[in-house]
């Protein structure tokens, strides 16, 4: 059998040519796991294509293909699947998007998978080879992902990527936010793969700079101190990602640290608490994000904090009052994203029963693009506020301010500012983001609570 695994053109490379080159990306996890999950009863040659950086072959030949979709990929993904299903060829769909809404996704597909893959994937294969392919596969409430194949990371073509020494010790959150997808598509429940899995895995590539990407490394606060107790004697350096929490567990923190984190992303998403109180991230305190920053520069690490717009209780004034802290506090690398209702999520119910929702057009839902009527503001000043925010946060002085109170990771800070400094001036280049302004005028802004679906343009 042969089987194509694609991950398709997600909305950062919709144009391609884009803002940023390719290999600035690092390599997914997916494929390669996908790949690893083979059993050995499947005999399948694999070709693995991330669309991100390189192109797919319209006329390939397959037996079966296999896409990994997110909400941003969608409608490429069934572009891509009516196409191929069109030459005969039948497809497979899973991923987050699958997972969300998987009746969207049910009528492109010949087969879908919903929730995690490790049990359903190999299923799926095994059906497909005795011609009882069906057409939808969910995620077994047991399962484990203990005593599982490490991804075939030596497939992808390693000179495309910045990196390819990327691992995942876990996946899941323990926390309800209602703007995020893992509520919605995975529960509550973290699961955890064995520390000294982990560790292998690690050992077998002789890392020494790693990044994790869980979603909330610190979930299971126990495991995290194992896992960086284990970490210790590898002497790697990693970037992952965590919640403001960590700042509260000084002994995590410090362990964290001796562990060779070197930089942290941390969701802090506004500094306004009725905003963080009403998308249940209660937990985040903004009367505490200075001493945070702070803290982690004192232990050497750097700090992406990501703060989101739109929220029902933004005004107008928000993105230069978010992006004059985020100078003053001194984060290393701020980002700023527009709140994206993704399908199926708390704040996405809640905007839908509200009329708010402007389009479903899943191609412009990449937190970038403005696809709900905000409370307090029109969708346009939602777009211009958030790229002011980026231009004020990434000139010069501006990124000379917040250096001065890190002076940390000195030659990677600078390289990190001037990529995002370039990314800050060049927002409608890489996103397209004129679709909705440019399509109602100021005059005839809706009002907040009414409907624009029609002027929108699904």
């Amino acid at each position: 059998m042969r089987l194509v695994l694609i991950s398709p053109k997600g909305p950062l490379y919709r144009h391609r040519g884009g803002v940023f080159k390719r290999n600035l990306r690092y390599a997914p996890l997916t494929l390669t796991t996908l790949a690893a999950l083979i059993p050995p009863d499947v005999q399948a040659e694999v070709e693995i294509i991330d669309e991100g950086i390189e192109d797919i072959d319209p006329n390939l030949t397959a037996d079966l293909i296999g896409m990994t979709v997110i909400t941003g990929s969608a409608p490429r993904a069934y572009e891509l699947a009516a196409h191929f299903r069109g030459r005969g060829i039948p497809v497979a769909l899973g991923g987050p998007h699958i997972t969300l809404i998987p009746e969207d996704a049910q009528p492109h597909a010949d087969a879908i998978v919903i929730g995690y893959a490790e049990d359903t994937w190999p299923q799926l294969l095994r059906d497909f080879c005795a011609g009882e392919l069906k057409p939808r596969y969910t995620q077994s409430p047991a399962l484990s992902l203990a005593n599982r194949p490490f991804p075939k990371r030596e497939m992808m073509r390693k000179q495309h990527y910045l990196t390819t020494h990327v691992f995942e010790a876990t996946r899941g959150c323990v926390h309800s936010c209602d703007f995020c997808v893992v509520p919605t598509a995975w529960g509550l429940k973290p699961y955890l793969k064995p520390v000294e899995e982990v560790v292998a895995d690690i050992r077998q590539h002789w890392a020494r700079k790693i990044i994790f990407i869980d979603l909330n490394l610190i979930a299971d606060k126990e495991y995290a101190a194992q896992l960086f107790e284990a970490l210790i004697p590898l002497k790697v350096n990693w970037f992952g990602l965590s919640t403001t929490l960590l700042g509260r567990d000084r002994p995590l923190l410090e362990l964290a640290a001796r562990s060779g984190c070197t930089g942290l992303l941390m969701g802090f998403e506004s500094i306004t608490p009725a905003n963080l109180k009403e998308s249940r991230k209660g937990f985040n305190s903004p009367g505490e994000y200075g001493e945070l920053v702070a803290l982690l520069h004192q232990y050497g690490i750097t700090l992406m904090a990501c703060f989101t717009f739109g929220m029902d209780h933004d005004t107008p004034e928000i993105f230069m009052q978010t992006a004059r802290f985020a100078i003053e506090a001194g984060i290393d690398l701020p980002r700023y994203a527009i709140v994206t209702p993704f399908p199926n999520t708390g704040l996405y119910h809640r905007l839908e029963g509200e009329g708010r929702i402007l389009t479903k057009n899943w191609e412009l839902y990449d937190a970038q693009h403005v696809v709900f009527q905000p409370k307090l503001m029109t969708p346009a000043e939602l777009y211009a506020g958030h790229e002011q925010a980026w231009k004020h946060t990434y000139a010069y002085t501006a990124m000379a301010r917040r250096y001065l109170k890190s002076r940390i990771q000195t030659p990677v800070w600078w390289v990190a500012n001037m990529g995002y400094r370039f990314y800050s001036h060049h927002l409608k280049d890489f996103y397209n983001c004129d679709w909705i302004i440019g399509q109602i005028e100021p005059q005839k802004q809706a009002a907040p609570g009414s409907n624009l679906l029609q002027v929108a343009g699904d």
